[in-house]
């Protein structure tokens, strides 16, 4: 099947590769063929990072008592002449480009160490919003939306990460145009686009595997109820949020990684996200 290409030739190079360094390990000069095998997959692929940087800019959840802390231990010369650099990093779960583990609104679902590897890595779809998001920033995906790409594209499988383009990404990090209000500890006047009740069930029932939107949220704005995040994460989905750089995917043809800090017990984390496409 078309979206499961990109993950078979993934896992064809990682096979490779270990079968090389099992044969190495053998002094089998087969290895020697499965190295370059791994490297010419590799070379006939391209990797986009759909993470944005932690730093001063990064937007977090408005109600969240502090941002991105990065502060120097040490920077330059040491005493025996050579370079030397660290730091200290603070920053809460929910913020940036990072995960909702299930257990962020559904009590006794997987935390952020304990999700797994199965839902952060998988073949991806990006069903596109985007026109009409353009005309109604607090727009919510329906279950039309699904099965319109679903015409288009085919049918998303169980497994497959369901990433939602609503071009939110182009304001990114304009903290008012991103979230529409900037001011600290409020919630209530946010705007910006999410997932329906009628998309969150929708998802759910074809057993994808995570969901990520490229908003500060899996639910629109002005969401009281947070509809989005129980019908999702009470099926021990993971959610995505704040991903980068979306319209450079295609509807199919993505693997998605997705690898959070493993925070034992959780309920979010820091997320480093890449695309694996073919050249």
């Amino acid at each position: 099947m078309r979206n499961s290409v990109s993950m078979i030739v993934l896992l064809a190079a990682l096979a490779t590769g270990c079968a090389g360094q099992q044969a190495m390990t053998r002094n089998d000069t087969g290895a020697v063929a499965g190295a370059h095998g791994a490297d010419q997959i590799l070379d006939d692929a391209r990797v986009v990072d759909l993470t944005y940087p932690f730093d001063d800019k990064t937007i977090y959840w408005p109600t969240a008592s502090t941002g991105f802390v990065h502060e120097t231990v040490f920077n330059g010369k040491t005493e025996g002449g050579f370079f030397y650099s660290a730091y200290n990093a603070c920053a809460p779960e929910h913020g940036g480009t990072h995960l909702d583990a299930p257990v962020h609104f559904a009590e006794g679902k997987s935390t952020a160490d304990t999700v797994p590897l199965s839902r952060l890595v998988g073949p991806a779809v990006v069903v596109d919003v985007a026109a009409a998001a353009s005309k109604d920033v607090d727009y919510r995906v329906t279950r039309a939306d699904i099965e319109a790409f679903e015409r288009l594209h085919g049918a998303i499988e169980p497994s497959t990460i369901v990433m939602i383009h609503t071009g939110w990404g182009a304001r990114w990090p304009d903290k008012k145009s991103y979230l529409g209000d900037d001011r600290p500890g409020h919630a209530e006047a946010l705007h910006f686009p999410g997932i329906g009740e009628d998309a969150a069930l929708a998802l759910v029932a074809r057993k994808v595997g995570a969901v990520g939107i490229d908003t500060a949220s899996i639910d629109y704005g002005p969401s009281k109820d947070f509809i989005a995040h129980r019908v999702l994460l009470d099926a021990d989905i993971p959610a995505f949020e704040n991903v980068a750089s979306m319209e450079s995917l295609p509807p199919r043809g993505a693997l998605v990684i997705a690898l959070p800090m493993k925070i034992r017990d959780g309920s979010g984390a820091p997320l480093r996200i890449v695309a694996v496409l073919p050249r």
